[in-house]
């Protein structure tokens, strides 16, 4: 028993585990040169597709200034500029942002393409879950900061005031404060997708997020704190309770992959 076990070749891991380095042309070991060329030129590819798209989107940028004004309500019913160049600027940043926000999937896919090569086989599969759940929840938390935070933000923060005083806010301003509230929270409900992607890699497992939950309170408060452009207790509050209930559904999407892990194991 002991000489077959012995004489037996030893067994193999499955093909589709392995993680193989990227490899050039002439299936060479690709040095660091190599792939800070290749991240080179995905990000030219994400600059350029932005670019394009910004400059396809300058045509509607009164009409999403008209749309990002709306949450303010009739609190704020006109904005100034207090520079000559202050409203070019101005309509400048939104065609950005609204290329931006068109060009998500180009940047996930991307990013994708660039960490592609070393993942397993059964890894690399997760590709278009990767680009299309992305895409979707940046949608999701812009339309939660549109809808959900903005509109009660800006209505605590403008009748702060009362009677007394009359806002009179520069557009450069407001639209700083309107972008970064909706790009942060497209960026914070990416959230559950990291998670899910990482714990079916094995990289985390839902027993340390259930663990580790009073360290993701504190690290909700002071990244809602870095990510909310004023320091209002209310702003506050909107980003990081959102923040936490990702956190909770994002333990239970863990729960789902770490088995499908061990079985494929």
């Amino acid at each position: 028993m002991d000489t077959k076990l012995a004489n037996a070749p030893p067994s193999r891991p499955m093909a589709s585990r392995e993680r193989r380095p990227p490899l050039d042309e002439d299936g060479r070991r690709l040095p660091v040169t190599g792939h800070l060329e290749e991240l080179r030129r995905r990000l030219w590819i994400c600059v350029g597709a932005v670019l394009l798209a910004s400059a396809l989107s300058a045509a509607w940028t009164g009409r999403l200034i008209d749309w990002l004004k709306r949450p303010a309500g009739p609190l704020l019913p006109r904005l100034a500029f207090f520079s000559p160049p202050e409203a070019l600027l101005a309509y400048m940043k939104v065609a950005v942002m609204a290329g931006l926000v068109v060009c998500v999937p180009v940047v996930l896919s991307q990013l994708w393409a660039f960490v592609r090569p070393g993942l397993a086989r059964k890894e690399q599969r997760y590709g278009l879950v990767f680009i299309w759940w992305g895409s979707a929840l940046f949608l999701a938390g812009g339309a939660f900061a549109y809808w959900a935070i903005l509109p009660v933000s800006l209505r605590f923060l403008l009748g702060f005031g009362g009677t007394q005083l009359e806002p009179v806010i520069s557009i450069s301003r407001y639209l700083s404060f309107t972008t970064m509230v909706i790009l942060a929270c497209g960026v914070v409900f990416q959230w559950p997708l990291v998670v899910f992607l990482l714990a079916k890699l094995g990289v985390i497992r839902p027993q340390a997020l259930r663990r580790k939950w009073r360290h993701a309170v504190v690290g909700m408060a002071v990244v809602g704190a870095i990510l909310t452009p004023t320091t209002d207790v209310a702003t506050l509050l909107l980003m990081t309770v959102p923040m936490f209930a990702l956190y909770e559904v994002s333990i239970w999407i863990a729960r789902i992959a770490a088995p499908r892990l061990r079985h494929d194991a």
